[in-house]
């Protein structure tokens, strides 16, 4: 028997595809939910930096001490500080949250300086307050340089929800367990195979929304 043939074996039972496309889903929320609350709290954190030049130095130094941490380390001692269970899914959110806060403090600080400064002194003459300021002009303008930042967080988040999988949580990561437990590779080559496609179909995504928040990236290329 060849491999294909092993693999369309393992791939023809209803209840392994069944089990496949809810460790899919899982990766899915796992790897998406810390990205948002990433961006979140990376664009707070980004504001206060942008504001503040003392911030901006310890916000630096601490993004780059935590996106140090191995991820495996992370995924054992969040139950201890939030007090959930080890096999909580809360506990991959958490971490990834961290990782991805951490990796776009820079990239949201980029962002913000690469807005003209006559653009805000403009807002300012007109009238905006510094927070309206901020979400109207700053932050929108910032959206083409952030938008390269939240791309490569996404890949690396639905990279790392894979380490997971070492602790009982889910995601792709359960079939490269099975299949390394059971010396079978059909699952292994299929957790591979989703996980990129699963990060192509997200940096496309993200593209469009990028694409649609900037449209005067698109009248200026036209």
């Amino acid at each position: 028997m060849t491999f294909f043939d092993e693999l369309g074996q393992y791939l023809s039972s209803g209840n392994t595809r069944a089990e496949i496309l809810g460790d899919l889903g899982d990766h899915v929320y796992l790897a998406l939910l810390p990205l948002v609350l990433g961006i979140v709290l990376a664009v707070a954190a980004g504001w206060l930096g942008s504001r503040w030049a003392p911030a901006r130095q310890v916000l630096m130094v601490l993004a780059n001490l935590l996106y140090t941490i191995p991820s495996l380390a992370l995924f054992v001692v969040i139950p201890g500080l939030i007090g959930s269970k080890i096999l909580d899914s809360v506990n991959v959110v958490v971490a990834l949250t961290i990782y991805t806060t951490a990796l776009l403090v820079r990239p949201v600080l980029d962002a913000l300086d690469a807005v003209p400064p006559p653009v805000i002194a403009a807002a300012t003459a007109v009238g905006y307050k510094p927070l309206r300021r901020f979400f109207a002009v700053e932050l929108p303008l910032s959206v083409p340089v952030l938008a390269a930042g939240v791309r490569v967080a996404s890949v690396s988040n639905i990279s790392l929800v894979s380490v997971g999988a070492l602790i009982g949580t889910g995601g792709l990561g359960v079939l490269f367990t099975d299949g390394f437990q059971r010396e079978y590779f059909s699952p292994i080559v299929t957790g591979i195979v989703l996980t990129l496609l699963l990060a192509l179909v997200v940096d496309l995504v993200l593209v469009g929304i990028r694409n649609l928040l900037t449209p005067w990236e698109r009248v200026s290329a036209a």
